[in-house]
């Protein structure tokens, strides 16, 4: 796990403008194929926790899971990672308003198209494979109820369905959102894991 961190680390600084060797090396050794390149940290959560669910080692099969920072950024680490930089092959998942950036992100690289697209991101796509009342189980179980309902006591949430208020509450404290990214995975039933993350497991 710590080669595949210092990976991470390394292309990060690669992309930021940084020399490449560093990736190139550690990519080497590591023996990678495959880089999935995810938008955040939260995403990145996801996909571990459901890789572990089903007893994948995903460093030991050459992929390499990449949170960019963001979206905007798809296009840089597409060349890098992709054809025409360390010739791996690229999929991933992203938002559905992000799609656009993929799109081009991926035909810039000269790859072929191969990411999973989430209706409006990947906490929605959670909550509702799991729904509203299982998730508001699993916020109680990490010891949230207050600030859950401190929460639903806001004007600003009145009148949003359950699902939009629970999708904003992930979003309203740093480093939530990637907790629960692994945490909602977890409390999947199986056969409930959404379309967008069976996609992208069954394809590595």
């Amino acid at each position: 796990m710590a080669d595949m961190d210092a990976f991470r680390d390394e292309t990060a600084r690669w992309a930021a403008g940084g020399a490449g060797d560093g990736a190139a090396e550690l990519a080497a050794g590591l023996g990678l194929r495959t880089a999935v390149l995810l938008e955040g940290p939260s995403d990145l959560a996801a996909v571990e926790a459901l890789a572990a669910r089903e007893d994948r080692d995903l460093t030991a099969e050459g992929v390499a899971v990449v949170s960019m920072g963001g979206a905007m950024s798809v296009g840089r680490y597409a060349g890098l990672l992709g054809p025409p930089g360390l010739g791996l092959r690229l999929t991933g998942l992203c938002d559905a308003r992000e799609e656009p950036f993929y799109a081009r992100g991926w035909q810039r690289a000269g790859a072929p198209r191969d990411f999973f697209v989430c209706v409006a991101d990947l906490e929605d796509e959670l909550i509702r494979a799991l729904g509203p009342a299982r998730v508001e189980e699993v916020v109680r179980a990490e010891g949230e109820l207050r600030p859950w309902k401190t929460f639903l006591g806001q004007p600003a949430q009145h009148g949003r369905s359950r699902q939009q208020q629970l999708r904003r509450f992930l979003g309203t404290r740093k480093g939530r959102k990637i907790r629960y990214g692994g945490l909602l995975v977890e409390a999947l039933d199986p056969g409930r894991t959404p379309a967008p993350l069976v996609g992208l497991l069954a394809g590595l």
